[in-house]
């Protein structure tokens, strides 16, 4: 969907997604995993908190039983400064949205579907595994280590900090790639926002630039999602490992088999400015 900047209805642009897409989402409870890294005035470092708010909006107008917002900075510890200084506190104060710290939620030992990290369980917050959809409301942007993060990297911030450490410690230990595939296997995001008004290229997620866009991405498939995302921004998703594994078993990558609806993608279509180490990710037109 089109969002030429966040002074723009998103609660209204992301209503339109839901019922274009139709997830199952009427007396259901919803958590909203946002991208919260560290506060940064006039950066993209985090999902804006307009997004948030209005994702959290649009799901209470589905007719969702319950929005609570959850996630687990990797960097920023002090969760209250994080809330405030971005905005976002006001913003679901105002929605009367419950906000859970998920890196000191109260957790669970679950089993991993996949064993890419050669991990047999991780300890998670009770807050998402009550949740009956967990809904990945991404930023945009270029990663240093995993190439890009999106739908599916987002997921980082639901290992609780309290267990794995700062900035999620053992699961980069057990390998980036590795550890986006064993939690999208196993939490199965069934729903992606992804904040791409203004995205970040260069060397992300923390010190790239800010690079305009226009665009919220949604979808039913994280995969999908994420696959298309690349390909906005010039990157070739068979190049990034994880997505070309998510691909056998996760979900679609190709682009000929994803239905896409909405705007046409080449409207948004800019290459973005890569890290050299990167270079070798772009798509070869």
């Amino acid at each position: 969907m089109a969002a030429a900047d966040y002074s723009v209805d998103l609660a209204d642009v992301i209503s339109r997604g839901l019922d274009v897409l139709r997830p199952v989402v009427r007396a259901r409870r919803i958590l909203l995993k946002p991208n919260l890294v560290e506060y940064e005035s006039g950066s993209a470092i985090n999902t804006h908190p307009l997004v948030v708010a209005g994702a959290a909006a649009a799901f209470l107008r589905a007719g969702a039983s319950e929005v609570i917002v959850g996630e687990g900075p990797g960097n920023q510890r002090d969760i209250e400064y994080l809330l405030t200084a971005s905005g976002l506190y006001e913003h679901l104060r105002e929605l009367r949205v419950r906000f859970v710290d998920l890196n000191h939620d109260d957790v669970t030992v679950v089993p991993l579907k996949s064993r890419f990290t050669g991990l047999a369980g991780l300890w998670l917050p009770v807050e998402v595994l009550r949740a009956d959809l967990v809904v990945s409301v991404a930023k945009l942007k270029t990663h240093h280590w995993a190439g890009m993060t999106a739908g599916m990297k987002n997921l980082f911030g639901i290992a609780p900090g309290a267990v794995y450490g700062w900035p999620k410690n053992l699961l980069h230990f057990r390998g980036i790639h590795e550890s986006i595939l064993d939690l999208n296997s196993t939490i199965k995001p069934g729903f992606c926002i992804v904040d791409a008004i203004v995205a970040m290229e260069g060397d992300g997620p923390i010190s790239g630039r800010a690079r305009p866009l226009g665009l919220v991405a949604m979808g039913c498939d994280p995969t999908a999602v994420d696959a298309t995302c690349a390909r906005v921004i010039g990157i070739d998703p068979m190049k990034l490992t994880y997505l070309a594994e998510a691909a056998r078993f996760l979900g679609n990558a190709d682009e000929r088999r994803i239905d896409q609806r909405a705007e046409a993608l080449a409207r948004f279509r800019a290459p973005f400015d890569l890290p050299p180490h990167l270079a070798h990710l772009r798509k070869v037109i």
